[in-house]
């Protein structure tokens, strides 16, 4: 059995060593003290361990927060791209597509109104990532409103488009006869009468050729008159096809017609045959174009048939003061 260890202390009154008696109140000041200090570097140690070593669960927190920085810039990199892309479909729906079918560009305010303030974000205040994570939403929703709007203006754009082929079906815009089969002998103005004998104004153009050669439709259309109709005097065998969108065309003097009154008619179908009956010297078509009711120079028509020589020339033959034919 171990023997119980004492203190002892030198008196050197006595010059001799005496035996140190502690008090209980001494004791419990050394075991406070003991305690007290145990504690006080317990907490440093817990302060420095939590300070300086992560637990792993801050570990995992720490690598989220990385990722979650990592996947929010691909995000706005991405936004950065579509925004790039919407930017060109925006430049190019105001100055070519709408620009093409004459409707105005939208207005700035219009692509980007209706986006919001940031009190709409208050759901997201009082976060470390508020501003990054606010920011972001903002972005998304601008680009969101933006493309609802684009798509807006393609589906506008895209019935324009769809009017525009109609209207450019119903144009006008070719020949009445293939360009080999026939030469102008009379244009668009004042010219003489070989029947009446005086000068007046020839509403149309006079196209001779030979009898029986086939006459087209220049335009889809519905056909209003196929024969000798009332108010047509002079014109013998005449057809008149409404094109619609303001236009009709009129094919005067024909042998015969083959268009049927009340039927829709397509651009380069069978009209009739050039003849020489009414007020006629010899065989030709007399061509007329009505735009909203007025009678207009049927050459300025012929663009889609023609090279730029030949229209040149097609002007020049129809520019010439001679008599007409009817």
């Amino acid at each position: 059995m171990a023997k119980k260890k004492h203190n002892y202390k030198f008196n050197p009154h006595t010059l001799t060593f005496e035996k140190v008696k502690v008090s209980i109140k001494d004791r419990l000041k050394m075991i406070s003290f003991s305690v007290a200090l145990g504690v006080v570097l317990a907490v440093i140690f817990t302060f420095l361990g939590y300070s300086l070593i992560d637990s792993p669960k801050e570990k995992r927190l720490k690598r989220e927060n990385v990722q979650y920085k990592r996947q929010l810039a691909e995000i706005n990199r991405r936004m950065d791209l579509i925004s790039e892309e919407l930017a060109d479909l925006e430049n190019r729906d105001d100055n070519i597509y709408r620009t093409i079918f004459e409707a105005e560009p939208i207005a700035p305010e219009v692509r980007n109104s209706g986006i919001g303030g940031v009190e709409r974000y208050n759901d997201l205040q009082g976060y470390d990532n508020t501003e990054e994570i606010t920011a972001t939403h903002q972005r998304l929703d601008e680009i969101t409103k933006r493309m609802y709007v684009q798509s807006l203006s393609f589906d506008e754009v895209y019935k324009l488009a769809k009017n525009k082929v109609e209207y450019m079906a119903s144009m006008p815009a070719i020949l009445p006869m293939r360009k080999n089969a026939f030469h102008i002998v009379s244009g668009f103005g004042m010219r003489y009468h070989p029947i009446l004998h005086y000068s007046r104004m020839h509403t149309g153009i006079d196209m001779a050729a030979k009898k029986g050669t086939p006459i087209y439709a220049t335009g889809d259309g519905v056909v209003e008159v196929a024969g000798r109709g009332d108010g047509y005097a002079g014109y013998g065998i005449v057809c008149v096809i409404n094109h619609g969108n303001g236009f009709k065309t009129l094919y005067a003097h024909m042998n015969e017609v083959k268009a049927v009154q009340g039927k829709k008619i397509k651009r380069g179908e069978l009209v009739g045959y050039v003849g020489t009956t009414g007020l006629s010297q010899a065989p030709h078509l007399h061509y007329e174009v009505l735009q909203n009711g007025k009678r207009v120079n049927p050459v300025y028509f012929f663009y889609n048939d023609l090279t730029p020589a030949e229209y040149e020339q097609v002007l020049e033959e129809a520019r010439q003061e001679n008599q007409c034919l009817s």
